[in-house]
């Protein structure tokens, strides 16, 4: 690959850059990431950006877009609709009436990962939601605050979803460990999902990417990408829905206290 000139680098595009200034390649230790230490925590970066732009997205459809509240809606309008009524359901399914006062914050949630994912398609975008930083924050702040409402509300009665009462007493304590060490693996495997399937899709069509640029097998890497542009397409809308489902059923556990 090297011989010819070709190379492929599917990971290039997660790198996170500042805007406004340039970075010599060598100034900066390891010299295998001349971005590490570089940036200050005050620098716009494509990350910063593409999420301001994720935060406009969802203004544009969802205040401007639907300002007008027609009786007969716009096409903007019965899209903004359509989501907000899938969203208010789903919080009350899963979350029942005591549930729906947390609406906003899960729509909120909903919106800024679905916008960030599909922003991320577009040709020279970054996306946002690949990054375990950022997906270990939204993570950490839905788990936060689960924890703080549930104990808020209910008090010590809170860590009563721990203690399993419908199993025998013997197994009662191994359960409640086991309850314990599964309750902290969540902000993880909530945010690693999220960010582990976006940057994998992405990878793997930056490979196709480039060999679509061979004549010889051009054909097929087009065909190719344009399949796996769709998956990522199908999994950016799953993987915004996953991740606010399971916000829903975790703060089921505060606002409805102990389950077991």
């Amino acid at each position: 690959m090297a011989e010819t000139g070709f190379a492929i680098h599917p990971m290039d595009q997660f790198i996170v850059k500042p805007i406004f200034r340039e970075i010599e390649p060598g100034t900066c230790v390891p010299a295998e990431d001349i971005y590490e230490g570089c940036i200050k925590w005050y620098e716009i970066t494509n990350v910063t950006v593409w999420m301001a732009l994720a935060v406009l997205a969802i203004v544009a459809l969802m205040v401007f877009g639907s300002a007008g509240r027609a009786t007969i809606p716009s096409r903007i309008q019965s899209v903004c609709e359509m989501i907000y009524g899938f969203i208010y359901k789903m919080v009350e399914d899963v979350t029942g009436h005591d549930g729906v006062k947390y609406f906003p914050y899960v729509m909120t949630l909903f919106l800024f990962i679905l916008f960030s994912n599909l922003l991320g398609l577009l040709p020279m975008s970054f996306t946002t939601t690949s990054h375990v930083a950022v997906t270990v924050t939204l993570a950490l702040l839905v788990f936060l605050g689960v924890t703080i409402l549930g104990l808020v509300k209910n008090g010590i009665g809170f860590l009563g979803m721990f203690w399993v009462s419908s199993a025998p007493l013997a197994l009662r304590p191994v359960l409640a460990i086991i309850e314990v060490i599964s309750y902290f693996v969540r902000p993880v495997s909530h945010s690693i999902r999220l960010a582990g399937n976006l940057m994998a899709g992405h990878a793997v069509m930056k490979v196709f990417a480039g060999f679509a640029s061979m004549a010889v097998i051009s054909p097929v890497a087009v065909g190719a990408v344009t399949a796996i542009y769709g998956l990522e397409l199908l999994v950016a809308v799953v993987q915004a829905y996953v991740f606010t489902i399971l916000t829903c059923v975790y703060l089921k556990d505060a606002v409805g206290g102990a389950h077991h």
